[in-house]
């Protein structure tokens, strides 16, 4: 099992981390397409090879072929627009937040799945991309569409994990170098 494989290679200093992958999971509430789709959302990005290499596998197998392609497409255009949306946010101009976008985001009004679980999906890359717009627009679609807290709060601890596994994992394969 990639998760066990996963949690076997991370050191142990890390051992937080191995019963948190665990955790949420092994563990989690969340429906498996919910679940899975989150786990390679996320897996894609937190840019770690290794950590994509063995989620990957077991997302594909827990997801129909839909889901699987929403979920990766989650990861693609929330790549693109949490770096948009970031800046424009940060910029101390604000009249770029007058300009239209002209980006191409087509997936996000028809990505093939239940659109709550693409804009969780999209919610939960937003976390490890850090931008507070897209999280705050994402979170209240979320809500409005009756997701407790308590299940937009899994999302973001998938997330912050597996960001976590592949960062400790990457620094641990540089330093063997």
């Amino acid at each position: 099992m990639a998760l066990d494989s996963l949690k076997n290679a991370l050191p142990d200093y890390a051992k937080d981390l191995k019963l948190n992958l665990g955790s949420v999971i092994g563990n989690s509430d969340l429906p498996a397409q919910q679940l899975w789709g989150t786990v390679l959302a996320t897996a894609i990005a937190s840019r770690s090879a290794i950590v994509l290499r063995e989620l990957e596998p077991e997302a594909k197998a827990n997801l129909t072929p839909e889901a699987y392609t929403a979920a990766k497409s989650a990861a693609a255009v929330m790549a693109m627009n949490n770096v948009f949306y970031r800046t424009r946010h940060l910029l101390s101009d604000h009249e770029y937040g007058t300009l239209r976008a002209g980006l191409r985001m087509n997936v996000i009004g028809n990505p093939g799945v239940d659109k709550v679980d693409f804009e969780l999906w999209s919610f939960a890359v937003s976390a490890i991309n850090g931008c507070g717009m897209c999280l705050d627009s994402h979170e209240q679609v979320l809500r409005k569409a009756g997701l407790e807290r308590e299940v937009i709060q899994e999302a973001f601890k998938i997330a912050s994990v597996i960001q976590a596994v592949g960062v400790t994992l990457d620094a641990e394969a540089v330093l063997a170098e």
